[in-house]
Formats: C-alpha cells, structure tokens, sequence
C-alpha cells in the first residue's frame, strides 16, 4: 500500500511539473525544427561584421569561439549577421556577460542586443528591431534606422532613419547608464555572471519578447516581417551559447 500511495504520488508530481512546463510554453506556437546558428565548433552559419574592417576580416578577434561559447571582447562596435534571411520564427538564445567595457561605453551599464529583420547596408547600425540586453534595461524593444512598431498599448512608434527609438520593457523602474545596474522595480535578468536565456518569438507583423522565461514586452505592426539576425558586439564583453531558430508552423 505504501509503494502504491508513493507512486500515486510520484506521478501527481510528474504530471504536475509537465502541467507547469506546458504553461511556461503556452506562448510559443508551433514550430518546426531548430536550425543552429551555433553548434559550439564554429560560426559557419554567419558572417562578422565591423565598420572599421568590414565584412568578415576580424582581424583583433573579436568573435571567437571558446570552450563551445561564442565570446565577444566588446571592443569594437559590430556583429555576428546570419547569413541567412528569416521571417516567422521563434529564436531562444542565451547570454552572459563579462567583465570587459569599451569606449565608448567604458564604464557604463554592459551593452549588446539582437537587431532582427535586419535589412539594406550593413552599419552601425542597420535598419532593423532590436531585442535589447543592457543592465537594467533587458528586453526593451529599440527600432534603428526608420524601423516603426506599434506597442502593445496601441502607440504607433515612427522611428526615422538615422535614429533610434526605445520602448521599455513592461513595468520597468528607472534606468541608470551604470556599470552593473539593476532595476530597482525587480529585473528578469539574473545576477552577473548568470547565463540568461532570452526567447523571441516573430510571427507575421507580431513580436514578442521573453527574458528567463517570462514576457517583458510586445509589439506589432511592424514595417518589415524578415530579414537576417545580428548579435551584437556594443562595448561590452558577453557570451553567447545554445543559440537556435525554429521555423513556426503555418
């Protein structure tokens, strides 16, 4: 009797844990399987990209793989950019920061970000939506260069070329450009040195975003549905790992 109440109870608590599982995944449709934009071996699924070398002569080293992560040194302004165009996709990634800071932002809160629907020349930076990292500030939507969202309040956000436009995550506190930096009204970001999974979901002219699994922002109506991916390198040592896209599901 006693081994029969005990596995009663082993399966309440297994179906309990897939219950909440499921619930944590509610949000995220369909989709079929991962692409890997980074297998732990190499960046052959990107090109890099800084304006002072151009397109994949990165020369000082600023993107190297090491120990199955991307490392970026931060010390020049730029990015890894897919090779590939996407639209309708759900992309999980995860970040870390280091130590390092970089003038221009030596000093201040740690910097970098996923631009998407990246689109025309390459610069800093492209037109295109980004999916902010930033102490304090993760998970802020900024539009670059013309892009244009309207947010989930119903405000058209019209961005113009040549400048960039933030729209702050849901229930953010105020935000100081420091290094180390944390929300005072609670961050979904972990402490320092903490792997932080970021979780992006494009759907049509709808975006929404997720920071260590849960929605802190969300926009539609967006201007372009597709186009290459960016990670960038902002004056701010971070690492990248378990970087992956999933083609939703029509």
């Amino acid at each position: 009797m006693k081994t029969a109440h005990l596995n009663v109870l082993v399966c309440a608590g297994l179906m309990l844990a897939i219950s909440a599982f499921a619930a944590d995944n509610a949000d995220i449709p369909p989709h079929g399987p991962a692409v890997v934009l980074f297998d732990g071996s190499g960046l052959d699924q990107f090109d890099s990209f800084i304006p002072s070398k151009g397109l994949n002569n990165d020369t000082d080293h600023i993107f190297t793989v090491e120990d199955k992560v991307i490392h970026v040194s931060g010390k020049e302004f730029g990015g890894l950019v897919t090779k590939q165009e996407y639209a309708d996709f759900y992309l999980s990634a995860e970040f870390k920061w280091g130590e390092g800071t970089y003038a221009p932002r030596e000093g201040k809160a740690r910097d970098a970000g996923i631009l998407y629907h990246v689109t025309g020349p390459l610069k800093v930076w492209p037109s295109s939506i980004e999916f902010q990292m930033q102490e304090g500030a993760t998970g802020d939507i900024w539009l670059c260069n013309g892009f244009s969202v309207t947010t989930s309040e119903g405000k058209r956000v019209v961005g113009s070329p040549g400048k960039y436009v933030g729209i702050n995550r849901f229930g953010k506190g105020p935000w100081k450009d420091e290094l180390g930096y944390r929300d005072p009204n609670g961050d979904p970001e972990k402490p320092h040195g903490e792997w932080n999974q970021v979780e992006l979901v494009v759907k049509g002219d709808h975006v929404k975003y997720y920071v260590n699994g849960k929605l802190v922002n969300e926009g539609s109506e967006t201007v372009v549905n597709k186009g290459k991916i960016l990670f960038q390198s902002e004056g701010a040592e971070v690492y990248y790992r378990n970087m992956r896209l999933y083609p939703l599901l029509p």
